[in-house]
């Protein structure tokens, strides 16, 4: 359900940066480190849900609606809320401190979180969960290794300030769910950022693999 939700919210959000003209949707909703510094702190949320392309979205919404729909199913709704709201907090926060000169938009940061909770229900679960710990980690380690490629435009400190803080929320908030808990993952998601000057937007990749997979045998 709330994973349905935010794809839909992000595709409205896209709509409208269409229907608004995009450069200046992404000037008054991006996350421009400088305005948030100056007290702008809602550009740290409205910028995971603006999006520079259809690819760019069709990408991250793919990789959401993998990787959320087991993160609901394992943490349940309300848990995956605060996950996903505190990751994307925890990578607007890192681009904030850490690239003050790098504008940015796009769901990657808060998708890592999601991916860290979900490595997280693996480890938590034991043996029952090897499977989630070790291809959700490979997908992270890939897309990690990928954001520090020369010429990637990639915003890596969204992505770890994501990661991290889905992490610890996976630690705090993973309770051993019913017996039939298991998933397989692999998967591919995408983000995006705006480059030095507002008004260019440049690729950021997101995560490299979805989860896919069914619920276990009890």
């Amino acid at each position: 359900m709330l994973t349905r939700l935010l794809i839909a919210v992000n595709v409205i959000a896209y709509l409208w940066e269409n229907a608004f003209g995009m450069d200046a949707a992404e000037m008054r909703g991006g996350l421009i480190p400088t305005y948030v510094l100056a007290g702008q702190w809602w550009r740290i949320f409205t910028s995971a849900f603006l999006h520079a392309d259809l690819m760019h979205i069709a990408f991250n919404m793919f990789a959401l609606y993998q990787v959320g729909s087991f993160v609901e199913m394992i943490y349940g709704t309300p848990r995956m809320a605060i996950i996903y709201t505190i990751a994307a907090l925890g990578g607007g926060l890192a681009v904030v401190y850490f690239a003050s000169d790098v504008p940015t938009i796009g769901a990657s940061g808060a998708i890592f979180g999601l991916f860290g909770a979900l490595a997280v229900a693996g480890l938590r679960l034991g043996q029952r969960g090897r499977s989630i710990l070790q291809q959700s980690t490979g997908i992270i380690v890939i897309n990690l290794i990928i954001s520090f490629f020369p010429g990637s435009n990639i915003s890596y400190q969204d992505h770890i300030g994501g990661l991290i803080a889905g992490t610890v929320c996976g630690l705090l908030l993973f309770r051993i769910p019913r017996p039939r808990v298991a998933v397989q993952t692999e998967g591919t998601a995408y983000a995006q950022r705006i480059g030095p000057d507002p008004g260019v937007v440049t690729i950021e990749h997101a995560p490299v693999g979805e989860p896919s997979g069914r619920p276990p045998q009890a």
